[in-house]
């Protein structure tokens, strides 16, 4: 009994075991389905939302539910740079092709404006060689101005007079114009420099009232204007009311024509006041001044303001009688928004720094001679006024 017993007690213990094996077996089964299982993607579900991206996981991994980032192209590769040639300059030498702008007015010997002319009825010369107008244009375009003005105790009765004329023309600035307002005696002073507000003009004009110096240092006073003006874009002007003489410029004449012939897109008008000077330089004589000018003296002045004229395309006058000034002036003014405008590629291109002259005529439309009639049908004789030359030369960047 008792061995029976005691052998009931093993087989039952063994069973026991075989079972416990048993369960750990399918226990161990079950958790490695299980794991296979959940390395599986999941299966569509409408209802169930993406979640953003590199969610759940490090920078770069992309996890199961995880929208992959799409792979930017590679930026292109710089461009070679260009292999320098051995005795290249490292600067260039910008060369455009050339063209020349002239103005030109044509008006009556009465100094009135004549109006309406054509393209055609212009011809154009350089250095004798007939050119092509490429470029014509007529419109009363604003101004960019500079009033200069001779301010010494030598002249200072005279210059009074014409100042009157200037503050007409100040009174009659368009809202687009710009002007300066400078004066020289020893060296230039600028009054007040480009501005719009036609009122700063005149009271700038104003301002001189009695001068301190006897010297006029004309030279390098338009010098320095010129030099000024060629930093400015567009067409400019210079109305230079002046006598003419020059007392220790450091400039010599040649010197200021040469720096004038260089010069680009400006015109001067020259309002001498030699001639008033002259015929009141006398009654001066009753008041202890002994340096009157000899008339050669006023000739040579007057030769220099007509030149500086010329050689841009200006006006150059000479007023008798104070009255004229304020005439003269509204003359400037009207010749500045009138005047024709001209271009031309040369048929020269050579850019040699070599003086160029110029000669332009007018003509009817059939080559021939314009006739111009007055309002009572009279011919009328007219002057075509225009630049001289221009400096050929280039620029170097």
């Amino acid at each position: 009994m008792f061995s029976i017993s005691l052998s009931y007690k093993r087989n039952f213990a063994g069973v026991c075991n075989f079972l416990l094996s048993l369960a750990l077996i399918f226990a161990l089964c079950a958790v490695t389905s299980v794991g296979q299982e959940s390395q599986q993607p999941p299966a569509n579900n409408p209802n169930q939302q993406e979640a953003p991206p590199d969610a759940g996981g490090p920078q770069g991994n992309v996890g199961p539910y995880a929208i992959p980032k799409k792979k930017e192209a590679p930026p292109p590769p710089p461009p070679e740079k260009p292999k320098k040639i051995e005795g290249m300059p490292n600067y260039s030498i910008n060369v455009t092709v050339p063209v020349v702008t002239v103005p030109v007015s044509v008006v009556t010997k009465s100094g009135q404006f004549i109006p309406g002319l054509k393209e055609g009825n212009f011809r154009v010369f350089e250095d004798g060689v007939p050119q092509k107008v490429t470029g014509f244009n007529q419109s009363e375009a604003p101004i960019t101005a500079v009033m200069l003005v001779e301010f010494a105790d030598i002249s200072w009765g005279i210059t009074a007079d014409s100042l009157t004329g200037a503050y007409t023309f100040a009174s009659q600035l368009k809202k687009n114009d710009w002007v300066a307002v400078e004066y020289y005696d020893l060296k230039p002073h600028i009054l007040v420099d480009f501005t719009q507000n036609k009122q700063a003009v005149m009271d700038a004009v104003e301002r001189m009232q009695l001068p301190q110096w006897r010297e006029t240092n004309l030279f390098d006073a338009l010098y320095d204007t010129l030099d000024r003006l060629e930093r400015v874009d567009g067409h400019k002007y210079v109305i230079l009311i002046s006598s003419g003489f020059d007392s220790f410029s450091k400039l010599k004449l040649d010197q200021i024509y040469k720096k004038i012939k260089n010069t680009h897109d400006i015109t001067i008008f020259s309002v001498s006041t030699g001639w008033l000077a002259r015929t009141m330089g006398y009654a001066y004589r009753g008041l202890g001044v002994t340096a009157e000018p000899h008339e050669i003296d006023y000739l040579q002045a007057d030769n220099e303001m007509q030149t500086f004229a010329k050689l841009t395309g200006g006006r150059f006058y000479q007023p008798h009688v104070p009255q004229e000034y304020g005439e003269i002036f509204q003359n400037i003014l009207g010749d500045m928004r009138s005047q024709y405008m001209l271009a031309y590629h040369p048929t020269n291109t050579k850019l040699d720094g070599t003086y160029r002259k110029l000669k332009v005529e007018v003509v009817a439309p059939d080559g021939g001679p314009l006739t111009v009639k007055d309002q009572h049908g009279k011919n009328v004789k007219y002057d075509v006024v225009a630049r001289e030359g221009y400096t050929a030369k280039h620029t170097v960047e």
